[in-house]
């Protein structure tokens, strides 16, 4: 039938005139019917032979829950214009037809945003909560249904296994089938009840934009209702949920709390969710193979089987763990009987000392991201590092305790690392207590206990010797201590299920060489399960999982009779620093990102935060040469061992510093002065250009940006012209960017170079006229806040003869170019074929390190020598020179101007790639590690919105970028030069996926 029949019958039935719009539907027929008030309805053409019962159901169920609960958001039914729920119609064919409407509710199907934060996983818990409190009391004789959707009966799928060709495949499936046989007795015995059955993602709206919250919109579809308890309503959702998200296990607790929050769960529910998620997907895979195998031709069948597999296949978590982390996510016992066990614990008074020393007289220590630089690399932990771990000699009878729930960088093997890049979820966070004694100390049991585990693990930066024991409570609950870095001689005495009785000595701290390569401690842990734990036994933990671990692994300071508060350390909070942050600092002073971030400590071209996360940073170029390089440590830390003196007494390390830098530019440089900063070498250049030339005036390109003096703001468009700004000055002119994207000449025109550089023209004409002449023409050699320009080649060189033929001074700002970040070339003067007059540098040559460098021409310098002293106190100190000139070798030491190239080359081919690929890529430009991504709308306007929604998205990824130009729609990719092809194909990788889900939004 066409649209048409159904558009008629419509009008017919409902006095609704609309355009009808087919939807996807496995067995019915589905319409959009959008009216010219903007009205939306759901016009519902149910299959031939469709029984009125399951009509009269949905129906009835939607008005009984709006009735219950009208803040869960499911449709409205219509009623037909004579008063019945729904028509009875024949179709072209003869056939019956069963005929309804629904009010059409706003947004879009969940199936088809992004991103599927926890926050709106949690809503979408929240809500089918609400259903299910609310459909609790519906009944209905239609609920009864025996059929392939009905959970409980799922098994039938077991049947079927043959259908699945490959062998691994089919050995999974028979796995969760025998899983869900072990549960089907629980599962009947749970209370029934009506239930949505088919909350999946295409069931799911979500209203909303892109990058900003959203919200659970609606709930539609009960076409698969049934009678069945509450649970499988939440597995059959989390089983949707859970595909292809980054942190399925995360989704999932996301989901579980959300419906708890709203319908609170018993352990024992809590508990079934696991195997009813495999379930279903086992029912999905194997529904849809043999239905593809009847309809080969139609792909609604087969829609989830992709995702399906992959998660089924790469997702092998120990159910144990699984139904910790849910029941830590709705507040439950972690354990059957956990809140027993520590209700005991708490009531016990004083347990067998587990050392001889007293412990609540030994001082705690620090290895915490904010308190600690352990190790130098937080990427490669070495040998020495970890036998003088803290600092202090355990030999020497230096006795401390390292704290629990610590975040510590000293984990620093691939085993802690979630994924294959160094940006990866990483755990960090201690889930025990360390005593730091000599090799040999006794350890005493705190009390008695069978032992589970003992063994000797060999590989550096493991446990060495570890013991496991097993204590029961009074009552029976069951717990463990672990027991690590020993010496492993009690494998020669201790079996597993021997008792260890309270208070005896059982093992010893192990030296270096046998508890895995550390100082001498011991790693004390608290357990409420084994189950799950080995092999790995973990003892830290991902920061982002802490709700689950330290439930798992609750503080112990109780066993060693010491105050919980002595042990457990208080990360810095940065919503109380953001809070001080307001409160001392102008509000003008901006943090980076929607979500800001909290950097306590960097290595090369990664940063950490309060608790270990790592993100890749593609954003500072300052820290040239790499965060934290120990060079620059090294000569920093010995200079201030002797002096910091300034340019005033004589010391070779200035002179030094001026002949690295000038061994690096033409010859027609001869002269260095050192300032603090980039802002004041671009003001003393503009003392240099108008002493040089005895006039005011500058030409400069608009939306630059030169520093945040006054001399600097009033040449920085960038500032100036915003609102609020100080407004052009009358001795400034203003030139287009040389940007053959988006400006007046494109790329399509040869003589784009000539046609940017006559625009100089006008302005030196116009500061004749006021006669401010022309002192100069200064510029980022290629503009980075303009939109990381490249200008065609020859732009410089034409500019450069108009400013001189003026009697003006040409000014390279290489503040963000120089020093070989281009890769090809050291500055960025050098691409274009030009020489300057005046060569500005900032902070970068001192990887941070409050530098700035103007460097020119003994000519111009003389006519700036007038009799008056140039100073500047910290310009030029002993110290700065000394770093200046370190970071200058360490670019040639570690060939890093090559590593610009190869590495920006990696990077260009793979964005090219992806601007091929993908409509909202504008343009990719840059050389070297200074590259710029401009990001469109469909119409090819610039998009601040794309741009903003992207770099934030990088940043929930643990990738920094900037963004930059004059409608703030330009990523900017400037990391430091120590970046690695693993990071750059991160970059790639992860841009890739977040620009997938900006067009999943234009779809």
């Amino acid at each position: 039938m066409s649209i048409d029949f159904w558009t008629q019958e419509l009008a017919q039935h409902w006095q609704i005139t609309a355009q009808l719009q087919a939807l996807d539907g496995e067995y019915d027929l589905n319409f959009l019917a959008a009216t010219q008030d903007g009205q939306g309805y759901i016009l519902k053409v149910m299959r031939p032979g469709c029984a009125s019962d399951l009509i009269d159901m949905q129906i009835k169920a939607f008005d009984h829950i709006r009735q219950n609960d009208p803040t869960v958001p499911v449709p409205s039914v219509v009623r037909c214009k004579d008063g019945r729920r729904y028509a009875e119609i024949r179709d072209a064919n003869g056939e019956l037809r069963l005929l309804w409407v629904l009010t059409k509710r706003a947004g879009r199907c969940y199936a088809k945003i992004a991103p599927k934060s926890l926050a709106l996983i949690q809503d979408v818990g929240a809500v089918l909560g609400r259903c299910a409190t609310a459909l609790k009391s519906f009944e209905h004789p239609g609920l009864l249904r025996d059929f392939k959707w009905n959970l409980t009966q799922a098994d039938w799928f077991t049947a079927q296994i043959d259908s699945i060709q490959d062998t691994q495949r089919r050995v999974l499936i028979e796995e969760i089938g025998n899983d869900f046989r072990q549960i089907q007795t629980a599962l009947k015995a749970m209370p029934h009840q009506a239930i949505h059955n088919d909350a999946n993602d295409y069931n799911i709206l979500v209203e909303g934009r892109l990058g900003a919250d959203l919200s659970v919109s609606g709930l539609i579809d009960l076409g698969d209702m049934c009678a069945a308890p509450r649970v499988c309503d939440l597995a059959i959702a989390a089983a949707y949920i859970v595909l292809d998200h980054d942190h399925p296990e995360r989704a999932l607790a996301a989901l579980v709390a959300g419906f708890h929050s709203t319908s609170p769960l018993q352990a024992r529910e809590v508990d079934l969710i696991w195997p009813l998620l495999r379930a279903r997907l086992a029912v999905s895979v194997v529904n849809s193979t043999l239905m593809a195998a009847q309809n080969p031709d139609d792909p609604y069948v087969t829609i989830s089987q992709a995702p399906a597999w992959r998660f089924l296949e790469r997702v092998h978590s120990h159910p144990n763990m699984i139904n910790a982390r849910l029941r830590a996510a709705c507040g439950l016992p972690v354990t059957e009987g956990a809140e027993r066990v520590l209700d005991w614990l708490a009531g016990q008074g004083d347990f067998a000392p587990i050392t001889d020393m007293k412990l609540d007289e030994v001082p705690m220590g620090a290895l915490s991201v904010e308190h600690s630089s352990e190790p130098q690399n937080p990427f490669a932990m070495t040998p020495s590092e970890a036998a003088a771990l803290g600092g202090l000699d355990a030999q020497a009878n230096d006795l401390w305790l390292g704290y629990y729930r610590e975040p510590r960088l000293i984990y620093t093997d691939d085993a802690f690392r979630a994924g294959p890049f160094k940006a990866d979820d990483r755990r960090s966070v201690h889930l025990g207590v360390d005593i730091f004694a000599p090799a040999g100390t006794s350890v005493h049991a705190p009390l008695r206990g069978q032992v589970m585990v003992a063994e000797y693990r060999s590989d550096p930066l493991d446990y060495g010797g570890m013991i496991v024991l097993r204590h029961e409570t009074p009552q029976g609950d069951g717990f463990y201590t672990l027991y690590g870095h020993l010496d492993p001689m009690f494998l020669d005495q201790l079996q597993i299920g021997d008792w260890v009785e309270a208070g005896a000595v059982f093992c010893a701290f192990g030296a270096q060489n046998v508890n895995g390569g550390w100082a001498p401690h011991l790693h004390f842990q608290f357990l409420m399960t084994a189950d799950g734990m080995a092999p790995s036994w973990p003892g830290v933990a991902d920061p982002d999982d802490l709700q689950m671990w330290e439930a798992l692994c609750p503080n112990p300071a109780v066993l060693l009779n010491l105050p919980a508060t002595k042990l457990a350390y208080a990360a810095a909070a940065k919503s109380e620093e953001q809070t001080k942050r307001q409160r001392y600092f102008a509000g003008n002073l901006s943090l980076t990102y929607s979500e800001p971030v909290m950097v306590l400590r960097g290595w090369c071209h990664h940063l950490f935060d309060e608790w270990g996360r790592v993100y890749l940073d593609a954003y500072n170029n300052v820290p040239h040469v790499g965060h934290a390089h120990p060079r620059i440590q090294n000569v920093a830390a010995e200079q201030l061992k002797r002096i910091n003196s300034n340019t005033r007494y004589l010391h070779p390390a200035q002179t030094a510093f001026a002949e690295k830098i000038l061994s690096k530019l033409p010859a027609s440089f001869e002269v260095c002065f050192f300032v603090n900063s980039g802002s004041e070498a671009n003001e003393l250049a503009l003392r240099l250009a108008r002493a040089h030339t005895g006039d005011k005036g500058m030409i400069t390109p608009d939306h630059g940006y030169h520093g945040n003096t006054t001399g600097a703001i009033d040449i920085s468009a960038y500032k100036f012209a915003k609102p609020g700004g100080v407004g052009q000055a009358d001795w400034v002119e203003l030139v287009d960017v040389a940007d053959d994207y988006r400006g007046r000449f494109g790329r399509n025109d040869p003589d784009r170079a000539q046609q940017f550089a006559n625009l100089v023209d006008p302005a030196i004409a116009a500061l004749k006229t006021k006669g401010h002449g022309v002192a100069g023409f200064i510029a980022e050699t290629f503009p980075s806040v303009g939109g990381q320009i490249i200008p065609p080649d020859g732009y410089l060189p034409k500019v450069y003869e108009k400013i001189r033929a003026a009697g003006g001074v040409c000014i390279a700002d290489e503040v963000q170019t120089g020093l070989g970040r281009l890769g090809e070339y050291y500055f960025g003067f050098e691409q274009q074929g030009a020489v300057p007059d005046v060569v500005v540098l900032g902070k970068p040559i001192g990887n941070g390190h409050p530098i700035g460098v103007v460097v020119t021409t003994r000519h111009i310098a003389e006519a700036f020598d007038n009799g008056i002293e140039f100073f500047s106190t910290f310009g030029g100190s002993t110290l700065s020179c000394r770093i200046g000139k370190e970071v200058l070798d360490i670019v040639d030491a570690e060939n890093l101007q090559n590593n610009a190239k190869r590495m920006g080359d990696r990077l260009m081919t793979q964005l090219r790639d992806i601007e091929q690929r993908f409509d909202t890529v504008g343009d990719v430009r840059g050389m070297g590690l200074f590259v710029g991504v401009e990001l469109i709308n469909p119409d090819g306007s610039e998009s601040p919105e794309i741009c903003a929604y992207v770099k934030n998205r990088m940043r929930d990824h643990r990738i920094l970028i900037g963004s930059e130009g004059p409608k703030d729609n330009i990523l900017k990719i400037r990391p430091p030069l120590t970046i690695q092809a693993d990071d750059i194909d991160m970059i790639a990788a992860t841009l890739e996926k977040i620009l997938a889900e900006v067009e999943l939004w234009q779809s």
